[in-house]
Formats: C-alpha cells, sequence, structure tokens
C-alpha cells in the first residue's frame, strides 16, 4: 500500500488495556489507532464515523458485549476483527463463539480480563493484525452458529486406524473446521488429526465444539493416546502433536514442546512430517486457510510417501496463504471448502482399497 499505515480501533472496557493495546500498535510503524472505544455502543458509533481498516475488540465488557457488536458488525459495516480474550474456559468458549460469528483471530489476555504483562502477547497481537489485512472478507459474512445439541455418536471398536487425515488450519480455521468436520462420515475409515493454530484452552474448546457437532467423536489428543479410526484428535495449545509406532505396535500420540515451528506452537508440519512416516501411502495431508507455510514442507513429505494432498482453494478461503504453499510444495490438489468433507471421505476410501489390494 506504499507506506500507508493500517488504521486500527480498539475497543475495551478498561482504559489501561486501551492504553496498553494502543502503545503495542502504536511502536510497531505498520498500524495506527485512530481511536478507542469503551464499550460496544462506543465502538459501532466510531466504526462508522472513523472508518478503521481492523478493529480489536474484548470480548467481555458491560452493556453492548463483544458477541453483539461483532454480530453487528459483520452485518452491516464489516471489516477485519481480532477478538482479545482472558485466558479461561469462559473467555475461550465466548472466542470461539466469536471465530463463528467472523472474527478473523484470537488473541489471549495472559492474565485475565486486566492483563498487567500483555506485552508477553505483544508478537502474537501484531501478527494477528498482518492476518487481518490479508483476509478476503467475502468470506467472513455473519453465520448463525449451529444448533449445540449433541450429535450421536457411534460406538467405536478400539481398532488401530489403516489411513490417516492430518489436517493443517490457522486464520479463518475454526470456522473451515466447523463445515468440514462435522460433515465426515461415522464411519471414515481413518483417524483424523487436526493442528489449528490456537492457544491453550481455546484449542479444548473448539475440540469440545467440534465434538457436539460432529458423529465422530472429536478430543484433545493425549499423550500416549492410542490412536483408533473413525476418531478426531485436536492438537492441544502450546504442545506440538505426533504419532509414533510404540513398542507394542500400536500407533500412539505423542505431545512435546519442543521448539516453535513457523513461529507457532503446535504446527502442522511436526505432525505431517510423522504421519507420513508412520502411515506413508495410506496418508492425506489436507492443509486449510490460514497465513504462512505451516503444512507444505509435511504435505508434501506426505505426497513422497506416496501419500495425498488437498489444499482449500483461492475462492473459499480467509487467507490463501497456507493452501498456496501447499499447491507448490506438493502439489496439492485444490479444493473448494463446501466440497472437502466429500474429497476427503473418497480419498480414505481410495487409500483404503489400495491397502486392501496391496
Amino acid at each position: 500500500m506504499g507506506g500507508r499505515r493500517w488504521r486500527v480501533l480498539v475497543v475495551d472496557d478498561s482504559a489501561f488495556m486501551r492504553r496498553v493495546i494502543t502503545d503495542i500498535i502504536g511502536r510497531s510503524g505498520e498500524f495506527e489507532v485512530v481511536g478507542t472505544a469503551r464499550d460496544g455502543y462506543d465502538a459501532i458509533r466510531k466504526v462508522h464515523r472513523l472508518e478503521p481498516d481492523i478493529v480489536t475488540l474484548d470480548v467481555e465488557m458491560p452493556r453492548l458485549d463483544g458477541l453483539q457488536t461483532l454480530g453487528y458488525l459483520m452485518s452491516e459495516a464489516p471489516r477485519p476483527v481480532v477478538v482479545l480474550s482472558a485466558y479461561t474456559p469462559e473467555g475461550a468458549q465466548l472466542t470461539l463463539q466469536a471465530l463463528e460469528l467472523g472474527a478473523v483471530e484470537v488473541v489471549p489476555k495472559p492474565s485475565g480480563a486486566i492483563s498487567l504483562d500483555l506485552e508477553r502477547v505483544a508478537g502474537r497481537l501484531l501478527e494477528a493484525l498482518r492476518a487481518a489485512v490479508r483476509v478476503n472478507l467475502r468470506n467472513l459474512g455473519v453465520r448463525i452458529p449451529r444448533a449445540t445439541e449433541p450429535t450421536p455418536k457411534a460406538e467405536g471398536d478400539g481398532q488401530d486406524s489403516g489411513v490417516a487425515v492430518a489436517i493443517a488450519a490457522s486464520t479463518g480455521g475454526p470456522r473451515a473446521l466447523m463445515e468440514i468436520v462435522p460433515r465426515l462420515p461415522h464411519d471414515l475409515g481413518a483417524a483424523v488429526f487436526i493442528v489449528q493454530h490456537m492457544p491453550p484452552e481455546f484449542t479444548a474448546s473448539l475440540a469440545r465444539r467440534l465434538d457436539v457437532l460432529s458423529p465422530l467423536p472429536v478430543a484433545e489428543g493425549q499423550a500416549g493416546e492410542a490412536v483408533e479410526a473413525n476418531r478426531v484428535y485436536v492438537a492441544p495449545g502450546d504442545h506440538h502433536m505426533r504419532v509414533v509406532r510404540g513398542a507394542d505396535g500400536r500407533v500412539r500420540l505423542r505431545l512435546d514442546q519442543d521448539a516453535p515451528r513457523w513461529g507457532v506452537r503446535p504446527a502442522a508440519d511436526p505432525l505431517f512430517l510423522s504421519v507420513a512416516e508412520v502411515y506413508g501411502p495410506r496418508s492425506l495431508g489436507v492443509v486449510l486457510t490460514g497465513m504462512g507455510r505451516d503444512g507444505a514442507d509435511g504435505a508434501a513429505a506426505i505426497v513422497r510417501r506416496g501419500g495425498r494432498a488437498l489444499a482449500q482453494d483461492r475462492a473459499s478461503c480467509v487467507v490463501y496463504g497456507m493452501p498456496r504453499m501447499a499447491v507448490h510444495a506438493a502439489h496439492a490438489r485444490p479444493v473448494p471448502l463446501r466440497d472437502l468433507p466429500d474429497a476427503i471421505a473418497t480419498t480414505v476410501a481410495e487409500l483404503r482399497s489400495a491397502e486392501v489390494s496391496s
């Protein structure tokens, strides 16, 4: 944009937090804070008056809260919104609802609603803003959250899975996952592993939400857990998740806190590389919306071992970064978001058929 600084409106009911967030953003040189708002009503007035490029939004506010504010903005004045939320189960649940409504990214407040140590996540906040300026607004319209009645689950047989599906997602990922995972069949015939770039608590909330919506059981992965077919394992925040073959021959999960990859933990590449190693030609890598290149190297490794790779297509992505790199590095086949559940199920069936005939 020729040196133009992106304009940001900061919304938080705490004057202290507004000042700290403003200072972090102002020091970046990439963004400028054009105004602050103390609640949702104030935010709506200033969005119309100041026309900011991006809004940072606290979800827990008096009068008009963050979710109601977000719903209005995405319906009447759509623009990228970055949510700041407390590192608590309650905050995580509200944040997940915000992501369903169209928020782009989530930045955790490390020590609650008023975080004296917000500087700890200054880098994460600026990365979220950088992602926000790259979003495709056409794919951020308001979506009514799905009903929360639990979907009936088929009884598992505890059998090891011969086929693996590894999914990578970042910016816009939660909404994409909610379009894909609930539409996978209960008898898919594969274990599904998901890496979504999110902090702890938030990944747990995501797993619970997907479990409610999906015929396949969904949960955060546990260290040492035996992998079963027709189950979905979500990498816990702040941990890489890998698959390994144990001494008993069973495939199990391994969690670790090795150094972040591509600046994130969990990262998809460690998972994908382990899936390629353990499952070889019986593996499928799927790279969804997100900024950067996480998942591209892992998808390429899966393809080199005889597996397959799919990528969300440009038109349906919120940010066409990770999928673009997967197409380039792994020759992943681009697929529209609406068609990915069927594409995954069909590919798994093909991989299972090849396994039987080999």
